[in-house]
């Protein structure tokens, strides 16, 4: 069965005597998530914005990833599936 949707996303960046802070937001149509993220810049480094902008936007991305994914994992629980993630799997094989 064919699916296709599609979600907006936005991203703002904000620079200020070297912090950048990010604020990525996912619309799905049925809810929306926001990631956020920082970059602190060294006193002592080059005044580069574009890695302060770099930096902010991947951590923003990263946190709403992460939303993302507990998010589907919560959905999953309520179908009464099995947990899946880190630490659910069966101690088999090789020890990491």
């Amino acid at each position: 069965m064919p699916h296709t949707v599609e979600w907006k996303v936005r991203l703002y960046l904000f620079e200020d005597e070297g912090t950048t802070k990010a604020r990525v937001v996912v619309d799905t149509g049925a809810t929306a998530l926001t990631g956020r993220g920082v970059a602190h810049r060294n006193p002592a480094d080059t005044d580069v914005p574009e890695i302060g902008d770099e930096l902010a936007a991947g951590r923003a991305m990263r946190d709403l990833g992460q939303q993302l994914v507990d998010a589907a994992q919560h959905d999953v629980e309520g179908t009464g599936a099995p947990a899946t993630g880190p630490g659910t799997r069966p101690e088999t094989g090789w020890p990491m």
